[in-house]
C-alpha cells in the first residue's frame, strides 16, 4: 500500500526519472502532484507493473494530478555532462513545467541537485512508497518508451521496441554488428564484453 504523503497537509511534487541503466537514448523524468485523495488500485513503481497497466494508468493520473511536467535530456548531453547530472537535470525540467508550486519534493533515490526554493527529501526506493513517485515513474516510463518507439523506425537493426535502449544481449551484439546510431551515448560501454 502506498503512502499518499510524506508529510501532511503539504502540496507534495513525486520525481523520477526512467532511462539511466539505458545506452541509447534520453534519459526522461516526470513531476507529478497528485490530489490529497488520490488512490488507485493498480498505483505502483512502474518496475512492478507490466507494460499493459503502465498505459492504464497514465492517462488517469494525467486527468487526476493537480499538476505534471514530462521532460527529457537527449543522449548527446548526457555524454557531455555525465548520466547523474542530466538526470537531475530532466527532473529540474520537468518541475519547471509544473502548472502549480510544490511545497516539498519527493525525489526518488539517494542523491538530488537542489531545486531553486523548494526543499526535498530523497527516499530511497521511493517509487515503491510513496503515490506521487510511483504516478511520476509511470509517466517517465511510458514517455520515454514512446520515444523509443519512434527512434526504432529509424533504427530496426538494434530492437529499442522491446529493448527500449537497455544494454541486453542481442542489443550490444547488433552495436558490434552494426556499430553506434547518432543516438547512442557514447561515454558508455556499448559494446560487449570480451
Amino acid at each position: 500500500m502506498l503512502e499518499p504523503f510524506y508529510l501532511p497537509n503539504q502540496i507534495e511534487a513525486g520525481c523520477d526519472e526512467a532511462g539511466r541503466g539505458c545506452i541509447a537514448g534520453p534519459v526522461c523524468a516526470a513531476a507529478v502532484i497528485l490530489p490529497p485523495d488520490f488512490y488507485h488500485p493498480l498505483l505502483n513503481d512502474s518496475k512492478q507493473l507490466s507494460e499493459a497497466a503502465r498505459y492504464i494508468l497514465r492517462p488517469i493520473i494525467e486527468k487526476e494530478a493537480l499538476a505534471f511536467g514530462v521532460a527529457r535530456v537527449e543522449h548527446d548531453e548526457i555524454d557531455r555532462i555525465n548520466i547523474l547530472q542530466a538526470s537531475f537535470l530532466a527532473m529540474h525540467k520537468a518541475l519547471d513545467q509544473l502548472k502549480v508550486k510544490p511545497e516539498l519534493l519527493l525525489i526518488d533515490g539517494n542523491r538530488f541537485k537542489a531545486y531553486p526554493n523548494i526543499p526535498h527529501a530523497c527516499i530511497v526506493k521511493g517509487d515503491g512508497k510513496y503515490a506521487s513517485i510511483a504516478a511520476a515513474s509511470i509517466l517517465a516510463k511510458t514517455y520515454r518508451d514512446d520515444h523509443m518507439l519512434k527512434l526504432d523506425a529509424e533504427f530496426p537493426m538494434y530492437q529499442w521496441h522491446k529493448n527500449k535502449g537497455y544494454p541486453t544481449v542481442t542489443h550490444r551484439n547488433a552495436v558490434q554488428e552494426f556499430g553506434l546510431s547518432q543516438y547512442h551515448r557514447t561515454s558508455f560501454a556499448c559494446f560487449p564484453k570480451q
